[in-house]
């Protein structure tokens, strides 16, 4: 008898949590309740999209690896370094465009880059609105230029300059 109450108590013990676990579970998901199995409809054919409702995305935005470094050169000599970090706002899926398509957009996004260094873009208050905006407009057609109207915008997500001893 001595070695049946323990076997009783955990037995009791695990019926009282089984049912503990059944009754407090969290309701089914939306998704699961209707389709159990968990398939996902398949997503529409391109071309076949229908607009995006309220609250739904319409662009990701893809963060280009490197950052970009620029001299900023005076009287011949390097005065200040200015360190870039540049995301493409671009259509859903174009991220493997973008990325596939890299070396020859950072070449045009430099280009422009050292043009705007070249004519003082970034000495004083490089920072100002209409400076940025001027530089935005600018890598935006750059970008375009390799990836076509897929990119639709250029954000700055971080600028540095470091003037040189």
């Amino acid at each position: 008898m001595g070695k049946l109450i323990p076997i009783l108590l955990a037995l009791i013990g695990l019926a009282g949590g089984g049912a503990a676990g059944y009754f407090l579970r969290p309701p089914p998901e939306a998704g699961l309740a209707e389709n159990p199995c968990g398939e996902v409809a398949p997503a529409p054919e391109h071309g076949s999209e229908a607009p995006a409702a309220e609250g739904e995305a319409t662009a990701e935005y893809v963060k280009l690896n490197n950052q970009f470094v620029i001299p900023v050169v005076e009287q011949g000599q390097v005065a200040s370094l200015v360190i870039l970090s540049l995301s493409l706002e671009v259509k859903i899926g174009g991220t493997e465009k973008v990325y596939a398509s890299e070396p020859k957009l950072r070449d045009s996004l430099l280009q422009v880059l050292f043009d705007h260094a070249n004519s003082g873009g970034f000495r004083g208050a490089f920072t100002e609105t209409a400076n940025l905006d001027e530089l935005r407009r600018t890598l935006l057609e750059a970008a375009r230029q390799v990836l076509g109207n897929d990119v639709s915008g250029v954000l700055i997500s971080d600028i540095v300059r470091q003037d040189t001893p």
